[in-house]
């Protein structure tokens, strides 16, 4: 399985970025992972601008990849049980299983629409960049519940 992570925007603050490379860097020693930014829309209307990057988002999903967004609406789960569903998706051959975090107006209907699933990493809201730490960080988490390692502690 290819883990590949897709954002709107540029990684703004330094320690967001550090975060982030920490995080992949763990991640990588699992399985392969790609990143890719989306281009963030400027000086729009709300909508317009989610359906303009939700477009950007789009273009870069690969064929037949499993979709799953990051949406306040979306399921909450604990760690554990986020890594039964990593453990899963691998288990069910997934080749390309993709995670893709909106910008700050969130995601089109449309672009939602595809989703397999929409997850939640917490009711409280979050800004989009911690966002990505956040994630990649409750990968890694998982990719260690599912190999018995001891970084999660019950």
């Amino acid at each position: 399985m290819r883990l590949k992570l897709l954002w709107v925007g540029k990684t703004q603050e330094p320690w967001v970025r550090s975060g982030i490379d920490e995080y992949a860097g763990r991640v990588r020693r699992y399985l392969p992972l790609e990143i890719l930014e989306a281009r963030e829309e400027k000086g729009a209307q709300a909508v317009a601008m989610r359906e303009r990057e939700c477009e950007r988002l789009a273009k870069l999903l690969p064929k037949g990849a499993r979709l799953v967004v990051l949406d306040e609406r979306g399921e909450g789960m604990s760690s554990t049980e986020f890594a039964s569903f990593l453990s899963r998706s691998r288990d069910q051959g997934i080749s390309d299983l993709v995670f893709a975090i909106g910008g700050a107006y969130g995601f089109s209907d449309g672009f939602r629409s595809q989703a397999f699933k929409a997850i939640s990493l917490s009711r409280m809201t979050l800004t989009h960049q911690m966002v990505r730490v956040f994630l990649l960080e409750q990968i890694y988490r998982g990719f260690t519940i599912m190999n018995g390692e001891p970084y999660h502690h019950e």
